[in-house]
């Protein structure tokens, strides 16, 4: 995917034989709800856990993916959603193992659509 993303003008995103998305790689990433990602790593001791919902209603998060303790936001503004989202941890209690941010690829492009990781055979 990164070969893809550096070298390619347009790329297809295929999910069982089908084309589900076409585009340069930037308007795939646009197109799937920003170009930040912030990955936050949940403290597995911390009973409490903070919704889809809510983590989708701060400002500027497109969306919102949970895989067990790590939850993955994509947000067009990061310098506004990583406050308000750290306020709502603070307010609920939510203790933090990691928190990074990182720039969208065709990676988080295609997890997106499929649901699915690459995986390398």
């Amino acid at each position: 995917m990164d070969e893809a993303e550096r070298l390619c003008d347009r790329v297809a995103v295929i999910d069982h034989g089908k084309v589900i998305a076409l585009g340069t790689p930037a308007e795939l990433i646009a197109r799937v709800g920003g170009e930040h990602v912030i990955d936050l790593d949940l403290d597995p001791a911390t009973p409490v856990r903070p919704t889809s919902a809510d983590l989708s209603a701060l400002p500027t998060v497109n969306a919102v993916r949970a895989e067990g303790d790590r939850v993955t936001l994509t947000a067009g503004e990061p310098h506004r959603a990583l406050p308000a989202l750290l306020d709502l941890l603070r307010a609920g209690g939510v203790k933090i193992a990691g928190l990074t941010t990182r720039t969208a690829t065709l990676e988080d492009v295609f997890v997106t659509l499929t649901g699915r990781h690459l995986r390398s055979e």
